[in-house]
């Protein structure tokens, strides 16, 4: 039971929970003896579905199952989205066996293609960009610049307008040119701690000097397969996101957290291989959140909340982390916004073998 990656539970005819896995005391953030205190209906959303299955598989003597069910809770973090598979235990008459399987890893890897694909998007309309516009930027740039010469001081200030606006857009394409990089990522093995610190410091030096941070490590933690400036660009990007998220609160906080997450694989495009995405490392802040319905398009470019930004910035991410074969995705509620990256770990020989 306890080597399942999925949460499971045994409820009693009066609904006690009796048995619970380490999944399942994962999944609903208390341990078993805490559960064994309580009936099944203190866990789960007022009026959930859970509830009429277990009834009706103790009404029929036969397995039930039920897809897509949110048992989300101000308990347990807010929308968990779940396959429920319910099923008698023949031996103890009225007792449940109830399994829950968790859409959100399944959905993380939908959403996960869909950014993919938004940076590939990106990555055409920049090679585009640079030929297309920079070239008649230019042209259009020397001639405001003529035109200043023998213009009055009235227009002058509109040349100088045509100037600063060309330099602006010029900067731009600069930036979505990275986007068009498509060079194999030089990996090495990479102590994330390390780069967290990094991060850190220079965090805390400069845009993020007024806020509290909290790291909760994994010491133990086997080094990530990665690109250190490519990671230290990812990690900055998003703690900088965070800052601004929390803005001046007095009680502003960045959470900084590593972890290890064994039973994550993700099918690599184009191959039958089965990636491990054990490694986890996620930016946590006390902000305001995300807007729901920004949340679907959040790594989507020129997509932000910010009055001059660009919404390049989490496109990046999402790109940079892609390219290290790895996901992210974004949990979001009032006061604890979560960015969490899934990444492989460093296996030795045979991953400089690949590099």
């Amino acid at each position: 039971m306890n080597a399942l990656p999925h949460p499971v539970v045994t409820v009693a005819a009066d609904d006690r929970i009796v048995d619970a896995n380490v999944a399942a005391e994962a999944f609903f953030e208390v341990s078993l003896a805490v559960l064994a205190r309580h009936r099944l209906h203190e866990f789960v959303p007022f009026g959930s579905p859970l509830l009429p299955l277990v009834e009706q598989v103790r009404a029929r003597g036969a397995a039930v199952n039920e897809y897509r069910v949110d048992l989300g809770t101000p308990r347990n973090g807010g929308e968990r989205i779940v396959d429920i598979h319910v099923a008698p235990l023949s031996e103890s008459p009225g007792h449940v066996v109830i399994m829950l399987q968790e859409r959100t890893i399944a959905d993380k890897m939908d959403r996960q293609l869909t950014h993919r694909g938004a940076a590939r998007s990106v990555t055409a309309l920049a090679s585009m960009l640079a030929h297309e516009i920079k070239n008649p930027l230019s042209g259009i740039r020397g001639a405001a610049q003529l035109l200043e010469l023998s213009a009055s001081d009235d227009d002058r200030s509109l040349t100088r307008l045509i100037t600063d606006e060309a330099d602006r857009i010029v900067k731009l394409v600069d930036r979505m040119e990275v986007f068009s990089d498509e060079r194999p990522v030089d990996r090495a093995p990479v102590n994330i701690h390390a780069v967290l610190e990094h991060v850190r410091t220079l965090a805390s030096s400069g845009f993020a000097r007024h806020i509290r941070f909290v790291e909760e490590y994994d010491p133990s933690l086997p080094p990530v397969l990665a690109n250190r400036d490519q990671l230290v660009q990812v990690f900055l990007n998003l703690v900088k996101n965070a800052a601004e998220a929390v803005g001046d609160a007095p009680d502003g906080e960045i959470q900084l957290t590593t972890a290890f997450r064994p039973g994550v694989r993700l099918t690599v495009p184009g191959s039958t291989t089965r990636v491990s995405l054990p490694l986890e490392f996620c930016v946590k802040d006390n902000g305001p959140g995300v807007p729901e319905d920004l949340m679907p398009h959040l790594f989507d470019p020129f997509v932000t909340t910010k009055p001059t930004g660009t919404g390049l910035g989490l496109a990046l991410v999402a790109k940079i982390v892609g390219d290290h074969g790895g996901i992210i995705e974004c949990d979001s509620q009032p006061r604890r916004t979560t960015f969490r990256v899934l990444m492989p770990m460093y296996r030795g020989a045979r991953d400089a073998e690949h590099n």
